[in-house]
């Protein structure tokens, strides 16, 4: 068993014991297509929680300070993970996102950059829609709603996929299309929060 599917394991084991883990709309990912994970941030557990309930394995841009540390370092590179430098305008970066969808793999970003203080969906970087527009990947937005504490519910919602052919077919650029991933995760996020109760 690799690092990543033990890794995958026991962050499920915690999610799901521990934070009462709701997860929706997994139909919604393709098992055999590149596929772009494009969700908000509302804490460090984000990138576990998303990628842990898939069966597919999720590659994750992670901010280049994590690499230089001792033991995070090599473990992110073993749990698919690679560097970016703040702002996402890291060619090397960029290159290396776009190789992992043009193989057929899925990638997962946070747009914001930065995790919300307040749990609003912030202004997205134009890394998510460089992303998009270059690629052939399907588009999914991710919503995560919850606290994070013990026996208080995390959910996390895969929704719909974006309808992105017509909007690369208008050769739009990178910041509409972030903006238009960014309306679809909070239109993902507001639709379960209406329904959504803490438990």
């Amino acid at each position: 068993m690799t690092i990543y599917k033990i890794g995958r394991f026991l962050c499920r084991l915690l999610f799901s014991s521990v934070m009462k883990a709701q997860v929706i709309g997994k139909e919604n990912i393709p098992e055999d297509r590149a596929v772009l994970l494009c969700s908000n941030h509302i804490s460090n557990f984000d990138p576990p929680l998303v990628g842990s309930f898939l069966k597919r394995q999720v590659h994750y841009l992670a901010k280049e300070e994590l690499f230089q540390k001792k033991v995070i370092g090599p473990l992110l590179n073993a749990l698919g993970a690679f560097p970016v430098k703040r702002g996402m305008g890291d060619r090397q970066a960029l290159r290396k996102g776009l190789g992992l969808l043009e193989e057929g793999k899925v990638l997962c970003l946070f747009p914001e950059g930065t995790r919300s203080r307040t749990g609003e969906i912030g202004k997205g970087l134009s890394g998510a829609g460089f992303f998009a527009l270059r690629s052939n990947a399907v588009i999914i937005p991710v919503a995560v709603l919850g606290d994070y504490k013990p026996f208080k519910r995390v959910t996390v919602v895969y929704g719909k996929p974006i309808s992105f052919q017509e909007l690369r077919d208008k050769k739009i650029n990178a910041a509409i299309a972030t903006e238009v991933i960014m309306n679809s995760i909070q239109e993902t996020r507001d639709q379960v929060s209406r329904t959504y109760v803490k438990g």
